[in-house]
């Protein structure tokens, strides 16, 4: 068979080209049969290396020299603009006195830094990349959700505009059947004293028919005439009808009452990828956590805490509410009129002071100085608050008889969401407490600690339960979990207070424990929150105390 013309399934020679390779010259590259080893290696040349074929390749290949045909370039001319050159060109006069390296050499630090690029591109600039697309992918999908609620939420504003719209024309309705009545009456009550005078007046024409019948003198006599009474006529009513009188459309106006719509913000935040230094956007905790700072709050009793920008927010014992800097001076007081102490204390995103009040059953707003009523629950006590990453208010609260228990999200005023039972119509939390704080996860899931169930209570967005963690077994954790204050980090991990036993319980965002923080000497851990630098501030119950603590790197 013609080994030119025929398929082949192995190597062959490249000298005789028939035999089966066997052999390999690492100096030439040229795959070699047995006999023909002997016949490339007896041209004299001393530079051959012959290996078996399956080590081939096991040195460099180095370019040929365009002077020295017969030889290899293993040096580079610095002084030349790094040319490749042999040993013969070295001795040359062109070359004299000039700096020459080694190839393998630089071979060697091109190869590490080649290997060194493709770990970095792999390992950093690739998953960054993956990370970006990642994040506009999941923006695309959650596009149209997020207009559905804009354009939702503009649909409920016009039917409540048109429920308003209705009350007031019922309200004119009934206002003008009202006049309506009024007008009957005054009409028929002239009408009834005309009838009556009508009525006189016949009667008297029959007495003046049987005078001028009769032929007695003295009825005739005495006979008083009417004329003068009857010709007296009652005053003329005369009732112009009420008008309506529509009030022009200012379209313009109508529009900028119904609400505004934001305009579209787009920013470009410089995004650098550091290739010297590992990755450290993800936050790490730290093995220990460290007591910054402590705050004195004056309270007894210190319940709850709220950050807002450089303020903490407080409340406790008393009626009035206090605000701190965070080097722990009070900054100013909010007096609360009310009969009792607040539910729980929260900041909108206009960085107006928002308080639940159980015994009047409203949630408040304190702007600037002023507190008004922003929402009235009837049957129900407003307990603990959490303004959402798009601005929403979610309230937990309680029947009046307490056997109840929902969460409500609102929107201003208007209520938007309940989430109160799971998938099989049974409830989510505990109706006998009022003590179920709650916060929103950066993945928008809603986590409430239900202190009488002993379990956290994490939902998604749509109020589809997740999981619940009811504690983590330990020895040195002796007495039952009863979590308190609850709040979130920048890497979406949950932290909840176990007061009893003195610390505080980190989980991942899908409930998995992490670790405890137990090492700052806290006592009754109560209210919690992170700040936008991820220090961790923790309420005392008892000795009236917020402690500052870092626990990530």
């Amino acid at each position: 068979m013609d080994p030119h013309s025929s398929a082949q399934d192995v190597h062959r020679c490249e000298l005789c080209e028939t035999a089966i390779l066997h052999s390999y010259c690492d100096f030439c590259h040229v795959n070699l049969c047995k006999p023909c080893v002997v016949d490339h290696i007896s041209d004299g040349y001393d530079k051959h290396k012959i290996v078996p074929f399956k080590e081939r390749r096991s040195t460099l290949i180095y370019p040929k020299c365009v002077t020295h045909s017969r030889k290899n370039c293993d040096l580079q001319c610095k002084n030349c603009n790094d040319i490749f050159v042999c040993s013969s060109c070295t001795a040359s006069e062109t070359h004299k006195g000039h700096i020459f390296v080694e190839v393998s050499e630089v071979y060697t630090t091109k190869k590490n830094a080649i290997a060194d690029e493709a770990n970095k591109i792999e390992n950093l600039i690739s998953p960054t990349y993956e990370e970006i697309a990642l994040d506009l992918e999941n923006q695309l999908a959650s596009l149209n959700g997020g207009y559905e609620k804009l354009t939702t939420a503009m649909s409920k504003q016009g039917e409540q505009w048109h429920r308003e719209i209705d009350i007031v024309v019922n309200k004119m309705k009934t206002e003008i059947n009202e006049i309506k009545v009024k007008h009957r009456d005054i009409l028929q009550k002239h009408l009834d004293e005309i009838k009556q005078i009508q009525t006189l007046i016949k009667q008297t024409l029959l007495a003046i028919e049987e005078l001028k019948k009769s032929t007695e003198v003295s009825p005739t006599i005495e006979y008083s005439s009417k004329i003068r009474e009857f010709s007296k006529l009652p005053p003329k009513v005369k009732i112009t009808l009420p008008t309506f009188i529509p009030k022009p459309l200012d379209h313009q106006k109508l529009y900028n009452l119904f609400g505004q719509i934001t305009p579209l913000s787009t920013a470009t935040e410089e995004n650098v990828l550091s290739l010297n230094q590992p990755n450290t956007s993800v936050k790490t905790l730290l093995d220990e956590p460290e007591l910054v700072a402590t705050i004195q709050t004056g309270y007894k009793k210190v319940f709850n805490i709220y950050l807002n920008e450089d303020c903490v927010w407080t409340f406790g014992s008393t009626k009035d509410i206090k605000c701190f800097n965070i080097k722990g001076e009070l900054l100013h007081t909010v007096s609360n009129k009310s009969e009792q102490g607040p539910n729980d204390i929260a900041v909108d995103r206009d960085g107006n002071l928002l308080f639940s009040d159980g015994k009047s059953g409203t949630v408040n707003k304190v702007n600037n100085g002023q507190t008004e009523e922003l929402i009235r629950l009837q049957g129900w006590k407003p307990s603990k608050l959490c303004v959402t990453s798009n601005g929403d208010l979610l309230v937990t609260m309680y029947s009046g008889d307490k056997t109840q228990s929902k969460v409500v999200r609102y929107l201003g005023s208007t209520k938007k969401q309940t989430i109160q039972f799971d998938d099989e119509g049974k409830p989510l939390y505990s109706g006998n407490s009022s003590f179920k704080y709650i916060t929103e996860n950066r993945n928008h899931d809603i986590c409430v600690a239900d202190n009488e169930a002993r379990a956290l209570v994490v939902v998604n967005e749509d109020g589809k339960l997740r999981w619940r963690y009811i504690g983590h077994p330990s020895v040195t954790k002796n007495k039952p979990f009863k979590p308190c204050g609850i709040t979130t980090d920048s890497q979406s991990r949950i932290l909840t207070t176990d007061g009893d036993n003195h610390c505080i319980h980190i989980l991942d965002q899908n409930g998995q424990f992490l670790r405890y923080i137990d090492n700052c000497n806290l006592e009754y851990p109560s209210g919690l929150c992170v700040d936008n630098n991820n220090n961790l501030f923790v309420s005392e119950y008892l000795n009236s105390n917020v402690k500052k603590i870092k626990f990530l790197r």
